[in-house]
């Protein structure tokens, strides 16, 4: 096995992070305190191929692989984990579901306005009562014609006030009933489609979340994606790759955590000597160094799995619930570490400890995990 990045990688990878320095690092705490959501900088990203990573090139996009996508999305969320949210809920969730099931009008129409940027994507699956019991949804779509009238509300939804096209999954058929879904493509502008509340969050406040409304939206038969009934089918496939990103999110974190707690211990002097010199913090960075090495390894074993085309649920599920509680530990031993000061937003901790807790979160949360790899490994 191979675990270098080919000279390619460590290019995109330089990339992403000379991007992050330029265009991100001085705007940080301005975005994150005033809730901006800095749809400027996401043009750019499409400019530099971030917006459309996994797009192949025929469709505008830079056509390239999850080892590659972990890259990015690492690099940018040690900078500014919101901003690395958005960029991969765009690429993993709309604009990869249009990707992996869309027909071939389809993937014309949407994918090269999403690949630049030119359209932000949201991706709607998540209500109010029903969360990880996605198949108790209330949202419906009911057959007219040649169209679909939704009606109902998605809440928690990235970009979903200032995107510009979504994907959404709503109840075609009875409650309860896997194959009663379907996944609809919804312009912003279409009579009957808003947005609602915008939610005011702990952290990655720079990534908006808000509600995508439906009162009596006519979608035409041509945005329906695959067959109708196929929905939720499809959203798991997407989900096994929101998996990855999440992991992908939270090493990044993890990483931005432990190398900022890292430089502040050798710079910090107590009783005449670095802090770092003390065991009780020496340790903590020993600790935080292997599980991060630990987290990139599933993550990687992932990325590979998917890239070839093997099932990735039971790797991606593990993945995504250790970097994840890595990172919330990480970023908390990282603000230990600093002490005082690490309870202040003038060093970059504080910011990811806040951060850092959606990550256990979102995609599922820890527990859903878990119950994902246990019927895995007992089926």
């Amino acid at each position: 096995m191979n675990f270098e990045y080919s000279e390619e990688q460590l290019h995109i990878a330089s990339a992403a992070k000379e991007f992050a320095e330029k265009y991100i690092r001085p705007y940080i705490m301005e975005w994150d305190e005033a809730q901006t959501f800095p749809v400027s900088l996401f043009k750019k990203a499409g400019e530099m191929g971030f917006m459309g990573i996994f797009i192949p090139q025929e469709y505008g996009g830079s056509g390239l692989g999850y080892h590659e996508y972990i890259a990015i999305i690492e690099e940018i969320s040690k900078v500014d984990p919101s901003i690395g949210l958005s960029i991969a809920a765009h690429n993993s969730l709309c604009s990869g579901h249009i990707n992996y099931f869309g027909n071939e009008a389809q993937k014309k129409k949407w994918l090269p306005k999403l690949a630049s940027a030119e359209w932000i994507g949201a991706w709607g699956l998540t209500e109010h009562n029903t969360g990880s019991d996605a198949g108790g949804m209330n949202t419906t779509a009911k057959k007219d014609g040649d169209y679909y009238v939704l009606n109902g509300a998605k809440n928690f939804i990235t970009h979903g006030a200032s995107g510009d096209v979504a994907v959404v999954i709503a109840r075609t058929g009875d409650k309860g009933d896997s194959r009663g879904m379907s996944a609809f493509v919804i312009e912003k502008g279409t009579k009957g489609f808003t947005s609602g509340k915008k939610e005011d969050k702990l952290g990655m406040r720079a990534s908006e979340t808000a509600e995508l409304i439906f009162d009596n939206c006519r979608v035409h038969k041509d945005n329906l994606l695959g067959e109708e009934g196929n929905g939720f089918i499809q959203a798991l496939k997407v989900l096994d790759g929101g998996r990855i990103s999440i992991g992908a999110l939270s090493l990044g974190i993890a990483k931005g955590s432990y190398e900022a707690a890292l430089k502040y211990s050798k710079e910090r002097v107590q009783f005449g000597k670095p802090i770092s010199s003390f065991q009780g913090i020496s340790f903590k960075l020993a600790d935080m160094a292997t599980e991060i090495e630990a987290s990139e390894l599933l993550l990687h074993k992932a990325a590979y799995l998917k890239n070839a085309g093997k099932s990735v649920t039971k790797i991606g599920a593990m993945a995504k619930m250790y970097a994840s509680e890595v990172c919330v530990k990480a970023a908390n031993e990282a603000v230990q570490i600093h002490g005082g000061y690490g309870y202040t937003k003038e060093f970059p901790v504080e910011k990811f400890y806040r951060d850092s807790k959606l990550c256990t979160i979102g995609e599922g949360t820890t527990e859903i995990q878990k119950l994902v790899i246990a019927r895995n490994i007992l089926k």
